[in-house]
């Protein structure tokens, strides 16, 4: 195995600046009100958003008009190029890194590169990315602790597919067990209850998102005739909490289950990139030397892909309940979607060659140091949020106004919302924004005439400031 990792030294202070340059961002979008003071949307199934399309036109018979067209379609890219520049200088709900160049990479895009079947086996379709595709899971083996030749996985479409396949391992495994997840985990996990008719059971989460092991534990006790399949969060969607491994798999072992009666699929999407370089005696190491069954994570998160991706690792001895020899592949096939995108794999090759170890532990660094910057300077602002330890997600209350929420692209759920600092989230993105909620807030509760927000329910009593618990 490879040398260990011990990213965050002694003298790592989170709340130090790191300041970037940024370039000035365009003057306010125009605001809008919202239909109530939380400031949600009404979703509408099915919503009609024809009007906003972009129609597809069949080409002109006439060879004369062939160029009026292409310069049309090239003023049409050259405009939405301009959308996304300026969308990406508004840019922090979502976990995703956008500080990337792959312009090395441009000179493959006219390849169909398709990774059929197992990424260990060759097939007859010989335009593939497989060798990137197998050197890109060497390196999460590594980072997770497991021999080559005890591990199988593949490069996903996304962190949903990693989840999906993790629990049909575990449902394969054990085709009678209860699917366990925290109320708090990625819907994608409850998706694949629906898809695969399992037996689930909701888990209640403490204030700080993570899995209450006491309730875990009662429903455990429960269900004891049945196996355990459990999915445990690598960091959790809205608040970025990371559940105690150790803390779960001592709950199992303590109800009675034995190693070979139980399955742990780690969603990692975001956190499971981040947390091998986390130094904290409280972090719970996600390693195979445990008794895990499988660890996903995403691609187009803190690795930064152009396009959705992520990895899936497994054991060896667990695959074999979904491999199966396709013949018109000449190879065997595990994976959820049969098809997958070759190119992927290059990117995620690409950056994890040029940044290694050591370049993810800066970041890493980098993310937690303005994660608790931003929490302070919110908190300075008489804004309550919340930091869990372990994480870059900063949780505060919901903006009264849905049009800045969506100006900056922010996730809400309830009351809270919250900002993922990502590698690309600089010191001067930040500051921008707390200078816009600010002067922002101060006019909303000014036009509402109300109080500041109680958020104990959602942050706990030490993370709000409201009046009555300042």
């Amino acid at each position: 195995m490879a040398e260990k990792f011990d990213i965050l030294s002694e003298d790592f202070v989170p709340t130090a600046v790191i300041n970037e340059p940024l370039p000035c961002p365009e003057e306010n979008l125009k605001k809008t009100k919202v239909i109530n003071g939380r400031g949600e949307r009404e979703m509408v199934l099915g919503r009609n958003v024809h009007t906003t399309s972009l129609a597809v036109t069949e080409p002109e018979s006439n060879d004369e008009f062939t160029g009026d067209k292409e310069a049309y379609m090239a003023s049409v890219l050259a405009r939405y190029r301009k959308t996304l520049v300026e969308r990406t200088k508004y840019h922090l709900g979502y976990p995703y890194n956008l500080d990337f160049d792959y312009g090395a990479l441009g000179q493959l895009q006219h390849f169909s590169i398709n990774n059929l079947g197992d990424p260990f086996i060759e097939s007859n379709y010989g335009v593939h990315s497989r060798p990137f595709e197998v050197g890109v899971l060497d390196w999460f083996a590594r980072l997770w602790e497991i021999e080559r030749d005890d591990y199988w996985g593949y490069i996903t479409n996304c962190g949903t597919e990693g989840n999906l396949h993790g629990i049909l391992v575990g449902r394969e495994v054990f085709p009678d067990g209860i699917l366990y997840a925290s109320s708090e985990s990625h819907y994608s996990v409850f998706k694949a209850a629906r898809m695969y008719r399992m037996e689930c059971e909701r888990v209640d989460t403490l204030i700080s998102g993570e899995i209450d092991c006491a309730d875990f534990r009662q429903k455990l006790l429960a269900n004891k005739d049945k196996p355990a399949i459990l999915n445990v969060n690598i960091g959790t969607t809205v608040k970025g909490a990371v559940d105690d491994l150790d803390l779960v798999i001592k709950t199992l072992e303590e109800c009675g289950f034995s190693h070979d009666r139980f399955y742990i699929h780690c969603d990692g999407a975001l956190f499971g990139l981040m947390m091998p370089f986390v130094k904290r005696a409280s972090a719970p190491k996600v390693t195979f030397n445990k008794p895990i069954g499988s660890v996903s994570v995403s691609g187009h998160k803190f690795v930064g892909c152009p396009m959705p991706c992520g990895v899936q690792i497994t054991r060896m001895k667990h695959i074999k309940v979904l491999s199966n020899n396709v013949e018109y592949l000449a190879s065997r096939d595990a994976t959820i979607m049969g098809s997958r995108n070759g190119h992927a794999p290059l990117f995620l090759w690409y950056t994890l060659s040029r940044k290694g170890y050591k370049g993810f532990q800066k970041e890493v660094q980098k993310c937690l140091r303005n994660a608790h910057y931003l929490k302070d300077r919110l908190r300075e602002a008489g804004i309550s949020a919340m930091l869990n330890e372990l994480s870059s997600t900063v949780v505060f209350e919901r903006p009264r106004d849905e049009e800045f929420v969506r100006r900056w692209q922010l996730a809400c759920q309830g009351d809270i919302a919250h900002v993922v600092v990502m590698p690309s989230v600089t010191i001067e993105k930040l500051d921008h924004f707390l200078k816009d909620l600010v002067e922002n807030r101060s006019v909303w509760y000014e036009e509402y005439g109300s109080q500041l927000p109680c958020l104990v329910k959602d942050v706990g009593i030490k993370n709000c400031i409201c009046p009555a618990h300042k």
